[in-house]
């Protein structure tokens, strides 16, 4: 048997276990915060609506020990875990014991002599890389279909979910791919080659261009004043008789001489033309709004939970009118978040708080930012320009629990050498009371606030152990 049919067979034996639950049991879902976390908790939403069962929805920013030990002194028979749990298996089995559980998720798991009861579905338990080949969201897909095939109405969602968790690396691995082609089938999605330009449907196109840092345009991005003057330089008048035109506003003459302009921009790069990739239209959405393509549909989401506010993110995944235009009311205080997290650091990249290592940078923005945007923050710096000398970008922010959030990212692609994940858990292997979780490309953890110094000063040896290693090699 290879690895997918593992996998469907995992699928299989979860959706039997799923439907011997007594309807009168009311079930008590809890998934992540993130843009993944958020699509498959509204699949998984769907299906019980589907299945005409009660249930009580919680979004965490982490699983831990804590947690767990709140849900297990509520009178809930039966546990659905989405997108988060694989990192706390044994405490789920200690804590949940007599439970009925169900672990659906992605990342990577700790080992356990015996799950005990728990039902867990993990395609890196059939040795497929669920990092990079299937989403949180895709994995709550898969299974939903197993148990009800008209669920496949929502593999749209699960594409959402997967971009949000950065797996589109100009197309899709093959779990991935074949939940894409669903969506494509059902009308959901239209797949484009285009610029991968983000705000296509929302932002002026000088806009667009003056935030774009992935691709990076020199002389362009980061600068307004650059941004308009290689349009005018091109040939492309920024305005329409309507104000400023967008990128969706652009005749095909147009589009040609603005993807020409960029590659020309870029011929000192690398790869001077992967600003051409592909475009993922959600082609039931509005033109021009926010929802209309799946990345900025996922950054909907991801503003969403950021902001504690993950039930707007819900329902509009779900298709509620209403909700959904509450949850892009919700963009312009995540921006605003974005805007306070970048200015913070402007002003205090030379301060005691942000350590400045060879091949590295350590920022410590302590309460100055949200704990859930400060992961935000990393990977808007990781695509700029300002840290192509520092491999890794390491930023924590202080929560309101008494523990502080770590965020991990690199500002290049190591050619899949380095899994960020197992740097982190390697930092924090010796701080009590803390975890480490995420992928490759991206990882995190929480560790108690006044374990902070401790933790920075290990973070320095082990990063810039691996940065050295990046040099040499």
């Amino acid at each position: 048997m290879d690895s997918y049919e593992k996998f469907n067979e995992q699928l299989k034996a979860a959706a039997d276990a799923f439907r011997q639950i007594d309807k009168k049991e009311v079930i008590r879902l809890i998934s992540h915060l993130d843009a993944d976390g958020i699509s498959a908790c509204a699949i998984m939403i769907k299906l019980l609506n589907n299945d005409n069962r009660k249930y009580s929805v919680s979004i965490v920013q982490q699983l831990n020990k804590d947690v767990l030990k709140q849900l297990a002194a509520e009178p809930y028979n039966c546990f659905i875990f989405t997108d988060i749990g694989s990192g706390v298996l044994n405490d789920i089995k200690e804590l949940l014991k007599g439970r009925i559980v169900l672990v659906l998720d992605h990342h990577s798991f700790e080992e356990t002599d015996d799950l005990g009861k728990i039902v867990f579905v993990n395609p890196h338990t059939c040795g497929i890389d669920g990092g990079k080949e299937i989403s949180g969201a895709g994995v709550v897909f898969r299974f939903a279909c197993t148990v009800d095939n008209s669920m496949e109405e929502l593999a749209h969602i699960a594409v959402i979910g997967a971009i949000g968790d950065l797996q589109e690396q100009n197309g899709f691995l093959r779990l991935n791919d074949e939940i894409l082609r669903i969506a494509v089938k059902k009308n959901k999605i239209q797949v484009k080659r285009g610029l991968r330009i983000f705000g296509s449907q929302t932002k002026p196109l000088h806009k667009a261009l003056e935030y774009c840092t992935d691709p990076y345009i020199p002389g362009v991005s980061g600068s307004e004043s650059g941004a308009i003057q290689f349009l005018y330089q091109i040939g492309i008048e920024p305005k329409n008789d309507n104000g400023w035109k967008k990128i969706v506003h652009l005749d095909e003459e147009e589009m040609k001489k603005l993807v020409t302009g960029i590659i020309m921009k870029r011929l000192n790069e690398a790869n001077p033309d992967d600003v051409l990739g592909n475009v993922y239209i959600l082609t039931y959405e509005e033109e021009e709004s926010p929802t209309r393509d799946a990345k900025e549909f996922a950054t909907l989401l991801n503003a969403c939970g950021r902001l504690g506010r993950a039930s707007l993110g819900i329902g509009a995944c779900l298709g509620d009118k209403k909700i959904k235009q509450q949850a892009i009311r919700s963009l312009s205080d995540y921006k605003k978040e974005i805007v306070n997290a970048l200015n913070w650091y402007n002003e205090n990249k030379f301060s005691d708080d942000i350590f400045w290592g060879s091949g590295f940078v350590i920022i410590n923005a302590k309460s100055n930012v949200m704990s859930t945007m400060i992961g935000t923050l990393a990977s808007i710096l990781s695509k700029s320009n300002i840290m192509t000398n520092n491999t890794f970008i390491l930023s924590m922010a202080q929560a309101l629990d008494g523990n502080t959030k770590i965020s991990l990212r690199t500002t290049n692609n190591l050619n899949g050498n380095l899994d960020l994940k197992d740097i982190i858990e390697e930092i924090i292997k010796g701080i009590g009371n803390s975890e480490a979780g995420g992928h490759q490309n991206a990882a995190g953890a929480v560790i108690p606030t006044d374990k902070e110094m401790d933790f920075i000063e290990t973070a320095k040896e082990v990063l810039g152990k691996y940065a050295m290693e990046e040099k040499i090699g």
